[in-house]
């Protein structure tokens, strides 16, 4: 099923992301999770796109997978460090698997890369556009609730976005972010640029906290000063951080949907007992 449908019906939608393994030894145990985390009937199930496309085969089969737990599945792909023929052998491939939905991003520029020639995409647009020439695929695409790192500001940032949700976009998932008031006036921002399309608030449970400092690199994030005194109290116990992260994402989303916000995604980091607590938290709500 398309993720547009899913989203169309105006109710409150809860999805999961999950990776790829980076060996095949450690599939099996990667579709187990899947298995797992597909009981909490999640609304689809994305599964990410490895650096350089190294783990393109493990996308494939993590997301058939996906669909063989008899839920929706979202294929990642990334661009940046991929040809164009690359790109072209991959969404044959998910058409061929009749996985028809795709999250178009571009992809965090390694080192020193150079783009050496026109086989390459500089942007998430340009993907967006070949995917377009290439089937009838539902297409994602990811924002910053706080900007994107390489925008000058905001204003510069959304334009760019509309650029994007312009070429043919059906939705969009944020990064992840820990202050609600952040995202829900980017939403309006969103509005009144004219991007109209569904807006995915994007959730991470942070269950230790050495995982803060890596999301906060990876999403451009402010992090509030209630959650730094949450992890200044637990962040030593490891179980009593994991209970505390959970219980702050479950209230960051019912604080969402309480305010209008209708479609959650969690990073679940691969962590079925995470995405099971916290749909248990939200079970009277979502139902």
């Amino acid at each position: 099923m398309k993720i547009s449908r899913i989203l169309k019906d105006n109710r409150v939608t809860v999805s999961f992301e999950v990776f790829p393994p980076k060996k095949w030894e450690n599939l099996e145990h990667t579709k187990a999770v899947v298995g797992e985390m597909a009981k909490a009937q999640p609304s689809f199930m994305s599964v990410t796109y490895g650096a350089s496309g190294t783990q393109a085969g493990f996308t494939q089969e993590i997301a058939n997978a996906i669909e063989d737990s008899g839920v929706t599945a979202l294929s990642h792909l990334t661009c940046l460090t991929s040809t164009r023929d690359k790109i072209h052998r991959v969404v044959s491939d998910l058409k061929e698997n009749s996985i028809e939905n795709i999250l178009a991003l571009r992809g965090d520029i390694p080192e020193g890369f150079e783009f050496p020639d026109d086989q390459y995409f500089e942007h998430a647009y340009q993907l967006v556009n070949e995917i377009k020439t290439m089937g009838d695929f539902c297409i994602g695409g990811a924002c910053y609730p706080e900007i994107h790192p390489e925008s000058a500001n905001r204003v510069e940032d959304i334009e760019y976005l509309k650029q994007k949700v312009d070429c043919g976009l059906d939705f969009l998932t944020s990064q992840m972010f820990f202050d609600n008031e952040k995202f829900l006036n980017f939403v309006e921002m969103c509005r009144v640029k004219g991007i109209e399309i569904p807006i995915i608030a994007g959730i991470m449970p942070i269950t230790n906290a050495k995982q803060i400092r890596r999301s906060i690199e990876l999403s451009n994030c402010s992090v509030p000063e209630k959650f730094y005194r949450i992890m200044e109290r637990f962040g030593e116990d490891d179980a009593s951080m994991k209970q505390a992260g959970i219980i702050y994402a479950t209230e960051q989303i019912i604080d969402l949907m309480a305010n209008g916000i209708n479609n959650i995604h969690i990073y679940t980091m691969n962590k079925p007992d995470v995405a099971e607590k916290i749909m248990n938290g939200l079970s009277e709500i979502i139902k």
